[in-house]
């Protein structure tokens, strides 16, 4: 069984993670999304409510005969995540060169630490290639529209969230 793994914070999820997560799908028969607690980002949602938001986003994807998704948290290194549910690749979403810089760095500790676990590098759809949700949220928290940005579910959560 081939097992990936996708981790990110994911708060909130963007279409451009969905995006991700779907044509990720394609590589695995099982997509494991970590959802990184990472205290250091101070996330706008819980973990709790990421974990539902990512796991509602998964549950629109799903076809039968189709990959297994499956939601989970995480706290430590991301070689060790891996390891944890038996991931021998790590996909990762690029939108920029500066994204490339970032996770170049990531892949050769990655390597050190384990060198039988594939890094895998999809680049954003072009259509989604602006979204980041750091700017998702400074829009919401200054009352711009973010619908084109996120589903109409994650959406209600960040109206309500930052009212």
């Amino acid at each position: 069984m081939r097992i990936g793994l996708y981790p990110g914070t994911f708060d909130p999820v963007t279409l451009g993670h969905v995006d991700i997560i779907q044509r990720a799908s394609t590589l695995v028969d099982r997509l494991v999304i970590g959802v990184a607690i990472n205290r250091d980002k101070g996330p706008l949602f819980t973990l709790e409510e990421r974990v539902a938001m990512v796991e509602a986003e998964c549950a629109k994807l799903k076809l039968p005969g189709g990959p297994e998704f499956v939601v989970h948290p995480f706290e430590n290194l991301l070689i060790d995540c891996a390891h944890d549910v038996g991931a021998t690749m790590i996909i990762r979403g690029l939108r920029a060169v500066a994204d490339f810089e970032y996770e170049f760095q990531m892949v050769g500790m990655n390597r050190v630490l384990d060198s039988s676990v594939e890094t895998v590098f999809l680049m954003a759809d072009a259509r989604r290639q602006a979204i980041a949700s750091k700017l998702v949220k400074e829009i919401a928290r200054l009352g711009g529209d973010v619908s084109q940005f996120v589903s109409a579910p994650v959406n209600d959560a960040l109206i309500e969230r930052l009212r």
